[in-house]
């Protein structure tokens, strides 16, 4: 992209709130010599875009020429890490040492490149509290020693036959399985649903004395940390289209994303997701084909989509608790599949994709629809590590029954998607079943997630019984609801306007997590960051547009790639948990710029629909040739400023209303000629903002309990789903008596809150009973443990399959049912073995229970499904716990878990 700044006055982007002014210069003398501030197309505390270089601090990325960029950046991270390391143990890879927020503390000052903590006692807390001066850091490639009394465990171990942890898990000695580190500081990792069975991780005792041991390189100076010093483009790209612009910046890193979008074509023609992964990702392939693979590379999109099909239904690939249905954002897969469609106007591909769409949309209606909110239930879309953007008492479970913004965005468009190929082939029954499906999602978010005195929406609704809304913002989520028109016009004005933004770009979750390191927590992603652009774009605002456009740009000038994601207080690529280079959806979203944001590109179904947005920033004169539209190759130019166009014409002759029809064919030119006009320009532009920590609640005597949070003043009491009172105490009355849902958040001195506790119910006894369920159902004879009565029952696709179950209620109300449950069959955020029933009464469908994955091989790690809230009149009532066609999880052959029993508790 060349693109000529206009000489004729000074331009300047403020990224905080006040007069234009004189930005500062960035980098050293040497580096900015040459770039004046006319010359500066954004800039910021941090950085600053030229039209032939991205300077940030002492670091600068010059374009030498459209296919060659060079980078001196390199990561901070090795010279100014901190020696406090905080860390805990974990048996078996389960966050079990000590409660949440509670961690070892120790400063790793090195001696002779080594540091050795004193023996610590598993469950007692080292917490080192010397003074570090602030010019101390972790020195690179320290040895840092570990050494862990385990012999209070096998104590117990010996005495009773298993460990009661701090946290009040029960470890069986025969199940114990090893006793690994977890922590903050690289290479640890607070990631307790990988570390089990982590080598590297693992502690070990090697004289059998009880001392387990392991050393840690600290702070290794690693490839990942370093940045490639020049990119010069190496691969055949005269296939795909030609763009150039007055911006020596812009056209080359056009040029990177085209040849990465080669790169990530594998073998077989499907997409890779990025270069540290391999395969097809449900999710990543599809939000990548929405922002420009459609359009570039719709074979292989075609490709990638039709290898997320099992059993004619749309593959719910990752996610929480055994993937779908606690995860249940596969349906962004139909957006993609129409986006296709658009871009080729394939009828067969229309045709066999709905019929997918249509079968994924009807169980989605069973296992995952809410008709109490109108909305779906499911993991916030592309969050899908649960510690990142949920509470830690948060089990798969309750993530299931949680409704996330994001997630209900697609379905929301997902239905809408059905309802216009339902019309093109002629299902005209189905169409306004869809389009009410679309309308009662939309009409629950707006009313629920809604959050007018922010102006944006909340992330996610939480809880148990009485849910509770979350007022973080979810970027990707905000995108999407005014990208897929779940907001109006002026909502989606208010919401580009007024949702937080920090220095380097868009967090995906504001404000941050505390305790939790950076990913998707504390983390900004270029795709995110890219669909925020277009949200910008749609809602006419200028200044936000510019500011995504520079972040995108920033991290591909300087890193000389489309990373995967980066921290969002320093703009770094290291110190996040994973990363990755060549990312998929991150060089789709920069390439979205051109095509949907410059050009302006919108297809619909049987036309393509011209609206280009150029920021003043960039105004100028830009080309883009050998564009591929359906049996159409088209040749643009452009020039001006602005999102109205002044004059546009194809072939030399107007086009009106700027739409080419949809049977063009052959060659043609367009030219457009923009009315330099100028738009919005407010941002909530913010620094990087951290939440107090969840309060951890405890209930005893008719007391409600909790330890004093860091940073707190306040703290909100809420009783089913209602603040009750604001209290400085850490402790208030609560008799039993009807049901009471309690949930207590921490308040700072800003009135940020911190996330919820752990729901607490105090309710009196004859409001509940519980039913031992194998007194319903032949006794499984499996040698798992801690269940409650005389057994525990075994579902699967072939042992009752139907579970027939008597319940007598003294008096009609709203009764929450729910199970205690054990699933063995795969760890908390890995494998497809979430177990799933229909719960009826009669021949009326109640709900879905749902069983999530606990823990590979915990067989003994009981927990509790979702609720179904009935309404029950007084006496005798037969349910049934069945396994119906709609129920399939994603693995097919395995959809097995064992039952203790039924809870039945009135709640109203």
């Amino acid at each position: 992209m060349k693109h000529t700044l206009l000489r004729s006055g000074m331009f300047c982007i403020l990224v905080l709130a006040g007069a234009c002014q004189a930005p500062k210069p960035a980098g050293n003398a040497a580096a900015s010599s040459e770039m004046t501030q006319k010359q500066a197309l954004y800039t910021s505390e941090n950085f600053s875009i030229y039209p032939d270089s991205v300077v940030q601090g002492e670091y600068t990325a010059r374009i030498l020429s459209p296919t060659q960029i060079t980078s001196d950046y390199q990561s901070p991270v090795n010279a100014t890490l901190t020696p406090k390391v905080v860390f805990k143990f974990a048996i078996n890879g389960r966050d079990n040492e000590m409660q949440p927020g509670t961690d070892h503390l120790f400063n790793c000052i090195a001696d002779n490149g080594v540091c050795q903590t004193p023996v610590i006692t598993f469950g007692k807390q080292l917490k080192d509290d010397a003074e570090v001066p602030a010019d101390v850091y972790l020195a690179p490639n320290t040895q840092m020693k570990i050494r862990l009394d385990m012999r209070p465990v096998f104590e117990a171990f010996k005495k009773d036959g298993f460990y009661t942890s701090p946290t009040g898990d029960k470890i069986y000695k025969e199940d114990f399985k090893g006793v690994y580190i977890a922590g903050g500081t690289d290479p640890l990792s607070w990631d307790f649903d990988n570390l089990g069975g982590k080598k590297e991780a693992e502690l070990l005792d090697k004289d059998g004395d009880g001392i387990y041991e392991i050393t840690l390189l600290m702070n290794e100076n690693r490839d990942e940390k370093m940045t490639a010093q020049q990119w010069s483009m190496s691969r055949e790209a005269a296939a795909f289209p030609i763009y150039t612009s007055d911006f020596p910046v812009s056209d080359a890193l056009y040029n990177l994303a085209i040849e990465e979008m080669i790169k990530a074509v594998e073998p077989d023609s499907t997409f890779r997701t990025g270069q540290e992964w391999a395969g097809v990702w449900t999710r990543d392939i599809s939000y990548s084909i929405i922002l420009s693979m459609a359009q570039l590379q719709p074979q292989v999109s075609k490709y990638s989509l039709l290898r997320k099909v099992k059993n004619g239904r749309i593959v719910q690939d990752t996610g929480t608790g055994g993937a779908y249905p606690v995860s249940t954002d596969r349906m962004v897969w139909a957006v993609a599949a129409w986006e296709v469609y658009k871009a080729t106007g394939d009828k067969v591909w229309l045709r066999d994709t709905y019929a997918i769409i249509k079968n994924s949309l009807a169980d989605d209606r069973k296992n995952a629809f809410n008709p109490k909110t109108g909305m779906v239930r499911g993991e916030s879309s592309f969050l899908d590590w649960r510690e990142q953007s949920y509470p830690r008492w948060m089990q798969p479970a309750d993530i299931y029954e949680s409704e996330n913004l994001g997630t209900n965005a697609v379905h929301f468009k997902a239905h809408l998607v059905a309802a216009e190929m339902a019309e093109l082939l002629g299902d005209t029954d189905a169409v306004a079943s869809y389009k009410s499906m679309a309308e009662s999602i939309k009409a629950g978010m707006n009313k629920h997630l809604w959050q007018p005195e922010k102006g944006y929406y909340g992330q996610y609704l939480y809880g148990r019984n009485y849910n509770v809304l979350s007022p973080s913002a979810e970027a990707l989520g905000e995108a999407l609801t005014i990208l897929f028109d779940v907001a109006d016009e002026s909502r989606s004005k208010t919401i580009v306007a007024k949702t937080p933004v920090t220095e380097f770009g868009i967090p995906n979750i504001f404000p941050t997590i505390p305790g939790i390191p950076p990913y998707h927590n504390n983390g900004i992603w270029p795709f995110v960051q890219s669909y925020w652009a277009l949200a910008a774009y749609k809602a006419g605002n200028e200044k936000s547009l510019t500011e995504s456009i520079s972040a995108i740009y920033r991290p591909a000038a300087l890193f000389l790639t489309n990373k995967e994601n980066f921290v969002a207080d320093n703009g770094d690529y290291a110190g996040t948990q994973v990363n990755s280079s060549n990312m998929l959806w991150s060089l789709a979203g920069n390439l979205s710029l051109v095509y949907k944001v410059f050009f302006g590109m919108n297809h619909e179904a049987e036309q393509l629909v011209l609206k280009p947005f150029v920021p003043k920033a960039f105004a100028g004169n830009r080309t883009l040739s050998n564009y591929t539209y359906r049996n159409a190759i088209l040749n643009f130019e452009m020039s001006g400023y602005g999102n109205q166009i002044k004059s546009i014409t194809l072939d030399g002759k107007p086009l009106a209303s700027a739409v080419i029809p949809g049977n063009l064919a052959g060659n043609h030119t367009i030219i457009i000629e923009l009315a330099n006009n100028q738009t919005d320009t407010e941002t909530n532009n913010i620094a990087n903002y951290t939440t107090p920590e969840t309060p951890k609640v405890t209930y005893n005597a008719g007391k409600l309990s909790w330890s004093t949070v860091k940073g707190a003043v306040a703290y909100q009491v809420l009783k089913n789903g209602q603040l009750q009172e604001k209290t400085q105490n850490t402790s208030i009355a609560a008799i039993p008596a009807k049901y009471a849902e309690y949930m207590v958040l921490a308040e700072d001195e800003n009135g940020v809150t911190s996330l919820g506790s752990e729901p607490v119910m105090v309710v009196a006894e004859k409001y509940k009973q519980v039913l031992q369920l194998e007194k319903f159902a032949p006794k499984a004879s499996l040698p798992y443990r801690d269940f409650t009565g005389t057994g525990f029952v075994e579902i699967s696709k072939q042992k009752n399959t139907q579970v027939k179950i008597s319940i007598t209620v003294p008096e009609a109300g709203i009764y929450a049912l729910d199970f205690r449950y054990a699933n063995g069959n795969g760890p908390i955020n890995t494998s497809n073995k979430a177990a799933i029933r229909s719960l009826k009464k009669g021949n009326t469908f109640l709900g879905t229970i749902v069983l999530p994955q606990r823990g590979s091989d915990e067989w003994s790690n009981w927990g509790f499904t979702n609720a179904v809230q009935v309404e029950l009149t007084k006496g005798k009532h037969e349910l049934t716990l069945s396994f119906e066609p709609h129920n399939e999880n994603m693995n097919g052959d395995v959809n097995q878990a064992m039952l203790d029993y039924l809870r039945v508790i009135k709640i109203n």
